[in-house]
């Protein structure tokens, strides 16, 4: 069975589009000793090690360990990728067209604010 850690670490890598190198450098952690921790040798690092990977990931150690984070509601990657489809698509609009985005953002939100039913005009 996956050790949670190995799985929590491995998805938030995948979700932050971070790599192993770049955690290394990131952390001042051997690439072979993280490595490790994703693969089959390791379950788990020692907690000062889990701190430091926490940090770099701006994540708690509790999330790594557990996939829960006490503080914030529990992370869903699948729930995640719209929102990721959404902002590669805005990536490619041109200003004039995120400008106008923005506007009906804004009155969407103040229509939420408002509890106003959405309803088209």
């Amino acid at each position: 069975m996956e050790s949670s850690f190995k799985k929590n670490l491995r998805d938030e890598l995948d979700f932050q589009d971070i790599k192993v190198k770049e955690l290394s450098a990131m952390t001042g952690i051997p690439k072979p000793t993280l490595d490790s921790y994703l693969g089959v040798r390791q379950p788990m690092p020692p907690a000062d090690v889990a701190v430091k990977i926490a940090q770099a990931l701006n994540v708690s150690v509790e999330y790594l360990v557990t996939g829960v984070d006490s503080r914030l509601v529990p992370r869903d990657y699948q729930q995640f990728q719209p929102f990721r489809m959404i902002l590669e698509d805005l990536a490619v609009l041109d200003q004039d067209s995120l400008e106008k985005l923005t506007v009906m953002l804004h009155a969407l939100a103040q229509l939420v604010r408002n509890r106003q039913p959405l309803s088209p005009s």
